[in-house]
């Protein structure tokens, strides 16, 4: 009997029917209290005093990262439904000197529940979220102007007043992706019933971009992340040039910079080395001398592009370990960051073998069931001759 016990919780642990031990070589999940991840405060370090924003990505299933991938996090292959790694997440990023994330959002059911789900999270840690809106569907074109625009209003209306979010000039922030995609008096017709409750920022890729819209936005956030400063030597010429543009014309500056790029899984051409760190030195040091209002880190977690700073299996802490250098944060501010599976690989993807085990788990589970009934069968049938 106890043999047959011990088959039956084996195959229920196999068919993920109940949870499996935890072993020395597991990712160790996070913890579910926010105050074992407070950071602790801290001052950012002369002459850098723009506050840090790093782009935030809540796109993801268990499922995604079995697409377009070449790293992984160090939390294992999460959902952006999991409160315990955002609660980590914020926890890492304070540690880092990042004020706040910008959300990838545009009106949905999922994600407005993530949205909520972060500013609820952002709350608890003295964290700030501000948002960045999709105006480009999956094949890079303008979504209908009137869905973009109710889209804000409902912004306005819903989650700016949240303490967390963070704000300019006493507004909340938010962000325009793809304006260079819209007609200048669309865009007006989006930004023009919100700009009194909220900073819209567009997102121009040049001064004469910025030009354009000067009148119907609040500033600028260029999203470059595929820029290599080792062989662009017109970088930082063009940050301060639209720095220049939109302060010219009393408009807030949010500069950007990345720890490298490579987006060769999801159609790029391009790849731009992490350099030990000296890709993301050169990229702050170029963002910081355009006079930011604003610093715009690209990004937490963007693995497809692989611009992300988020602790991973194959870069580790080495770009928060370098923030916090720069930012001027002390490394004693540092959470524990768990280290990777024994034998978790970047280059295996999980496949279909999660499938697999459970169907040899139920298989297993109907199979001891059964043998359990014909022993059970068998001792009745004897204690009735005896």
């Amino acid at each position: 009997m106890r043999r047959a016990a011990l088959v039956v919780v084996l195959a229920l642990v196999v068919a993920g029917l109940l949870p499996a031990p935890v072993l020395a070589t597991s990712v160790p999940r996070a913890p579910a209290s926010a105050a074992q991840h407070r950071a602790p405060p801290f001052a950012l370090a002369p002459p850098h005093r723009a506050p840090l924003l790093a782009y935030y990505y809540q796109w993801f299933e268990r499922s995604s990262w079995q697409r377009a991938k070449t790293d992984y996090p160090r939390l294992g292959r999460y959902s952006s439904d999991d409160a315990s790694v955002i609660r980590t997440h914020i926890a890492w990023a304070r540690s880092a000197g990042i004020n706040g994330f910008v959300a990838s959002w545009k009106s949905s059911p999922v994600n407005n529940r993530r949205l909520e789900l972060l500013l609820t999270e952002a709350r608890a840690q003295d964290f700030k979220v501000a948002v960045i809106y999709q105006g480009l569907d999956f094949h890079r074109r303008p979504l209908a102007t009137a869905r973009v625009a109710a889209d804000f209003r409902l912004l306005r209306d819903r989650y700016a007043r949240d303490p967390a979010f963070f704000r300019l000039g006493g507004k909340p922030l938010t962000v325009f992706s793809g304006t260079w995609e819209y007609a200048t008096t669309d865009v007006a017709r989006i930004t023009g019933p919100v700009r009194s409750r909220l900073v819209v920022l567009g997102t121009e890729k040049n001064p004469e971009g910025c030009r354009r819209l000067a009148r119907v936005t609040d500033g600028d956030a260029y999203y470059w992340s595929s820029v290599n400063p080792d062989t662009n030597d017109r970088h930082e010429t063009k940050l301060r040039a639209m720095a220049e543009a939109v302060h010219r014309a009393d408009g807030y500056w949010m500069a950007p910079f990345a720890p490298g790029f490579d987006a060769r899984k999801v159609g790029g051409t391009r790849s731009v080395p992490r350099a030990g760190g000296r890709t993301l030195r050169a990229e702050y040091a170029a963002a910081v001398a355009s006079d930011p209002d604003v610093l715009g880190l690209i990004s937490w977690n963007e693995f497809s592009e692989n611009s992300h700073v988020e602790p991973s299996v194959e870069h580790g802490t080495q770009a928060l370990d370098e923030l916090r250098r720069l930012r001027g944060v002390p490394a004693s501010a540092s959470p524990s960051v768990p280290p990777p599976a024994s034998g978790t690989s970047r280059h295996q993807p999980l496949g279909y073998w999660p499938g697999l085990l459970r169907i040899l788990g139920c298989t297993l589970l109907v199979g001891a069931v059964a043998g359990l009934a014909r022993l059970r069968g068998v001792r009745t049938r004897r204690e009735r001759r005896t």
